[in-house]
């Protein structure tokens, strides 16, 4: 009669780790992302180089914790509540992975435009760095949601990728704009571009991960359902 109860209790350790084990990842690629964005403002090609060295840590990451949630759905067989965990902490890391990559994907911008090519104008730069600050904080915000599988909190943060797109958006145009007032800015502001457009899908990803809270939260896939549609079925639900 012991047993079963050791046995539990293991298997909720191991839950645990391998939870802790993605916010630990998490941290690691809101350093990283942050720091790019650090480079980018500064041209500082030291950060950059140190930001794409790191990214075969965010990798590391990502292949440990698969690998440990693999083993778990084969040794335990999770049902229910505990399944959706071990699904959602595996499709949470391979967004979390690709953000890593857009963090280097802007280091080596970062370089590039510091050999040779002509240096992004600081006007240029202005609508990216505020993007970067918005999509980093979604980002924040939407892994404390998974920290504490908290589906209300998810939706808010969500809703803020249209804002996020709005921006992307809008600088764009204001590039757009650049290019042909006067075409000595084309190369720059193609270079901002890639990288406005890098930053806009740390939103999407982040988005992405607010989507798999509220499944790990109420049992319901959300993908391709608007968030006005969800708010009000799940506010349905809980009434």
């Amino acid at each position: 009669m012991d047993k079963e109860p050791h046995i539990s209790q293991r298997f909720d350790e191991e839950l645990q780790g391998v939870h802790e084990l993605v916010l630990t990842m998490a941290g690691v690629v809101e350093e990283q992302f942050a720091n790019a964005m650090v480079a980018l403002q500064h041209q500082d090609s030291e950060l950059a180089n140190e930001i794409i060295s790191r990214d075969a840590v965010v990798n590391g990451y990502e292949v440990r914790i698969e690998e440990e949630c693999i083993g778990i759905l084969a040794r335990r067989q999770p049902a229910a509540g505990d399944l959706r965990l071990v699904m959602t902490l595996i499709k949470t890391i391979a967004d979390l992975e690709r953000i890593g990559d857009k963090a280097a994907k802007i280091a080596n911008m970062v370089l590039s435009m510091g050999h040779g090519s002509q240096a992004i104008h600081a006007n240029f730069l202005r609508d990216v760095h505020a993007m970067g600050e918005y999509a980093l904080r979604m980002l924040r915000e939407a892994m404390d949601a998974l920290a504490r599988a908290d589906a209300d909190a998810a939706i808010r943060i969500a809703r803020g990728d249209e804002e996020l797109n709005q921006e992307y958006r809008g600088a764009t145009r204001r590039l757009v704009t650049y290019m042909m007032e006067d075409p000595r800015t084309i190369t720059a502001a193609i270079d901002a571009l890639f990288i406005a457009k890098a930053v806009e899908r740390v939103g999407d990803h982040a988005r992405n991960v607010c989507e798999y809270v509220i499944y790990l939260a109420k049992g319901r896939n959300v993908r391709h359902i608007p968030l006005e549609q969800v708010a009000k079925d799940l506010q349905k639900g809980a009434s």
